[in-house]
C-alpha cells in the first residue's frame, strides 16, 4: 500500500504540465501551439524565450527531485524512492491533464537522478551538455545523458538494484519519447539547438 501511495502521489506531482502553465499564465501562450508542440524546456525556449525556458526547466526538474527526495528522506528506502522517481517521470510524459500527452521526461528524470544520488545527477547533466555541445542536437544530449545515468547510479550507489533499474527504465522511456527525434537524426533532418527566439528551428 505504501509503494502504491508513493507511486500515485509522485505521478500526480509529475503530471503537472508546467510548460503549459507557465506559457498560459505567464506569457498568454499555449506552448502546445508553437514549435514541436512539446511542453518541455526546449520548446519553451523557442516559444517563451530564455527566461520562460529556465523557469520550465527548473520546475520540471523539481517534479522529479521532490517526490524521490521526500520519499528517501522520510525513510521509505531506495525501492520506494526509485518508484517515486519512475512515477514522476511517467506522469510528466503522459499527463492526464493533457489527455495523456506530455513532455519527453529528460529534466524530470535528471531531477529524480539527483535525488537518488547527487553524483549520478551531475554525470547525467554533464552527459547532456557533452552530447548537445558536440552535436548541437538537444536530443543527442538527452539520450546520452540518460544512457550515462544508470551507469552512474550503479557505480555511486554501490550497485543498488532499485536505483539502477530506475535509470534503465528512464533510459528506455526517454528513448521512446525521443523516437521521432532519433528518426530525424538518422534521416539527417533533425533541427539543431538555437538560442534565439527569432529562429524557428528548435524541435525537442
Amino acid at each position: 500500500m505504501t509503494d502504491f501511495l508513493v507511486a500515485l502521489c509522485s505521478f500526480v506531482v509529475g503530471s503537472i504540465p508546467f510548460g503549459y502553465v507557465v506559457g498560459r499564465f505567464g506569457y498568454r501562450k499555449d506552448i502546445r501551439e508553437h514549435g514541436s508542440g512539446n511542453i518541455g524546456a526546449m520548446n519553451a525556449l523557442r516559444s517563451l524565450g530564455k527566461t520562460g525556458a529556465a523557469v520550465v526547466l527548473v520546475l520540471d526538474a523539481a517534479k522529479g527531485f521532490v517526490p524521490a527526495f521526500y520519499t528517501l528522506s522520510h525513510g521509505y528506502g531506495d525501492v520506494a524512492g526509485s518508484i517515486a522517481a519512475a512515477a514522476a517521470v511517467v506522469g510528466h510524459c503522459f499527463s492526464p491533464w493533457l489527455r495523456g500527452r506530455g513532455g519527453k521526461g529528460v529534466a524530470t528524470s535528471f531531477g529524480a537522478v539527483f535525488a537518488l544520488n547527487g553524483y549520478a545527477g551531475v554525470i547525467a547533466v554533464l552527459g547532456w551538455i557533452a552530447g548537445a555541445l558536440a552535436t548541437q542536437y538537444s536530443s543527442v544530449g538527452s539520450v546520452f545523458g540518460s544512457l550515462l545515468a544508470p551507469v552512474a547510479l550503479y557505480l555511486f550507489t554501490y550497485g543498488s538494484e532499485a536505483e539502477t533499474l530506475y535509470g534503465v527504465f528512464a533510459l528506455l522511456l526517454i528513448a521512446y519519447t525521443h523516437r521521432e527525434n532519433i528518426a530525424r537524426l538518422r534521416g539527417g533532418t533533425e533541427n539543431p539547438i538555437r538560442l534565439s527566439r527569432a529562429r524557428n528551428d528548435i524541435v525537442e
